[in-house]
């Protein structure tokens, strides 16, 4: 297997690697996980030949084969499927079978497989060589974010192919809850270190901490030590008597040695200012429709509330339409039919995706950020570039210097400069790493206004979400509470199939190997059950509301009007039935409340 000994590398003053050395046993997998910057990419260069340590080997047995995910778009055969069968030998190019399994598990239609890869946007081509990589089944898989261009679907599809991997694996991901779905042991590249363990990511930062608070106890109690000494040495120093102890002192300080405090590391603090608004609800969809010209409808008659304190999570599959909802919300698109209106006291913050493309490339970090709210003190925008880690001189870079993820960073920093009480964001974690996204999550958690976010990240779903717009079918719908009900109660109907793999086999991995416990939820912060319990509350009251009004027309109903009669009995049936699964549901969380 893999062993890595000794490994170190630097680029100029920046010192990525020193001394690291790790292995991995058979059918053992890695979630690699660091700051952006820490270098995981570069560990995966080195391992792939395609960058030189300054010292250290990298072993790997003789045929030992190592597969990587290849980010260039290079394409030489006429089909999607043709293409992905070229990760197949040789001698099993002709068994379309299973590339048909790989590419559906991807997201591609039996019609898409047929048609030239060109015609894909950027990600689809991305998945045609992840499955290309997947087929062509390699000892050691190398995977550098492949979620980042897949949907939900597709995202739980891999999760279970790679939780079916006999292989081995190392994987980098921002996704948390996927990594630790599919992994063994988690490494973190760490003050130029290394630290490897068996057990997920929550196992490893807590030892990382314990580790480090026992370091700063012993540097602490090393340093009254050595300045006793020290003084020791300055009072007798002078006195003969004292000669041979002053001297035992001195080589005792020597032997001790210094300990380097350690410091604190970088990190976002999303901040966000929110604008106080005293209404319950903050905007409203109303049969809204919209499709592309010369397109299909992508939206039909789409109606939902949104209120103060809601954590709405739009999901499903990409090119179905979540981001032009969000677009419908921000104003950037008119609807074809139907309404959204928002209350007079609503302010908007949105991060798109198409957003990094309207930053002006001759502007400054500082310049950027002042442009979302020219009323900022310039020592307000430096401490919101700082937040954002751009940092002294660092503000001073155009943004035509950047790279995507800085990008992002300026996006995130323009919206923590306006006061807002409604975010929309499009997968706003896509180039943030695990450290920034968990203090987003808790950000947004905490938030003092409403959330619509476009994520097919299942931790923010568990985490966040108390009322969900699903993509899914025929036309989008509303479903009033969150994401793990949803799943008991309707989940994905059409989830691909899950695909062979040359190594499987039907025995369990040896005790040693075996993965953590899987589907295990987030715990829910007291903070985060109060909002769900607010936001249970405030649904009923709505559909007691409704149900009243119902009622008042099934009394004005003519007799005689069956269909009339009929929908509105319906519709009161559906009503109650919300309300008493809501009351359940308040039950529970409850409970769970009191319990913590």
């Amino acid at each position: 297997m893999l062993q890595v000994s000794n490994l170190s590398k630097s680029f100029g003053s920046q010192v990525l690697f020193e001394g690291v050395s790790f292995g991995m046993t058979e059918r053992e997998r890695i979630g690699l996980v660091g700051r952006n910057g820490s270098g995981k990419s570069t560990l995966f260069k080195l391992i792939l030949g395609l960058e030189s340590p300054d010292s250290g080997s990298i072993t790997v047995p003789r045929g030992y084969r190592i597969g990587h995910l290849e980010q260039h778009l290079k394409f030489s055969k006429d089909t999607v499927l043709e293409e992905a069968c070229l990760g197949l030998p040789p001698d099993e190019r002709e068994l379309t079978y299973k590339a048909e399994i790989i590419l559906d598990g991807l997201g591609f239609s039996p019609e898409d497989i047929h048609k030239p890869p060109t015609e894909f946007s950027g990600g689809f081509q991305i998945r045609i060589n992840l499955a290309k990589l997947l087929l062509s089944e390699p000892n050691l898989l190398l995977l550098d974010e492949p979620t980042n261009y897949l949907d939900i679907l597709s995202v739980r599809w891999l999760t279970e192919f790679l939780q079916d991997w006999q292989g081995e694996l190392i994987l980098i991901s921002h996704d948390r809850l996927f990594m630790d779905q599919v992994t063994t042991h988690s490494m973190l590249i760490h003050r130029s270190a290394v630290k490897k363990i068996k057990g997920d990511t929550e196992k490893l930062y807590s030892q990382i901490q314990q580790d480090e608070e026992i370091y700063e106890k012993t540097r602490i109690n090393e340093d009254k030590k050595r300045k006793q000494l020290e003084a020791f040495i300055t009072r007798f120093r002078a006195q003969a008597s004292k000669a041979t102890l002053v001297q035992s002192k001195v080589k005792a300080l020597e032997r001790m040695g210094e300990k380097a405090e350690l410091q604190d590391e970088a990190s976002l603090d999303f901040s966000f200012c929110e604008s106080p608004i005293t209404a319950k609800q903050i905007g409203e969809v109303r049969d809204l429709s919209f499709g592309f010209e010369n397109g299909p409808l992508l939206i039909e008659g789409l109606s939902f509330t949104i209120g103060r304190r809601d954590r709405i999570a739009v999901i499903g599959k990409n090119g179905k339409g979540k981001t032009t909802l969000l677009r419908l919300l921000a104003g950037e698109l008119q609807a074809s039919e139907g309404s959204i209106r928002f209350n007079q006291d609503a302010k908007l913050g949105y991060f798109g995706q198409t957003n990094i493309s309207r930053l002006n490339p001759n502007m400054t970090v500082e310049e950027e950020i002042e442009q979302a709210n020219p009323r900022l003190h310039r020592t307000r925008i430096r401490n919101i570039a700082g937040t954002m880690m751009f940092s002294g001189d660092s503000a001073l870079k155009k943004v035509k210097v950047l790279s995507g993820g800085e990008k992002s960073r300026v996006l995130l920093a323009k919206i923590l400069a306006q006061a807002t009480n409604l975010l929309l964001l499009d997968e706003p974690t896509n180039h943030l790493d695990m450290d920034a996204i968990e203090a987003l999550i808790e950000s947004l958690d905490s938030y003092d206004g409403a959330v619509v976010i476009v994520t097919h990240s299942e931790l923010i779903l568990k985490k966040l979400a108390t009322k969900l717009v699903i993509f899914h079918g025929n036309r989008p719908h509303v479903f009033l509470h969150d994401y793990d009900y949803f799943l008991e109660k309707e989940g994905w109907s059409d989830e691909p199939i899950s695909a062979p793999t040359k190594h499987s086999r039907e025995e369990k991995l040896p005790n040693e190997n075996a993965p953590i416990e899987r589907g295990k939820n987030p715990a829910r912060s007291p903070q985060t059950l109060k909002r769900l319990i607010k936001g249970i509350e405030e649904r009923i009251m709505e559909c007691e509301s409704r149900v009243a009004a119902a009622q008042q027309e099934l009394a004005k109903c003519d007799p005689k009007d069956h269909v009339a009669l009929a929908e509105l009995s319906k519709q009161l049936k559906e009503l109650n039935e919300l309300i008493e699964t809501d009351f359940i549901e308040l039950e529970e969380l409850s409970g769970e409340l009191q319990g913590r």
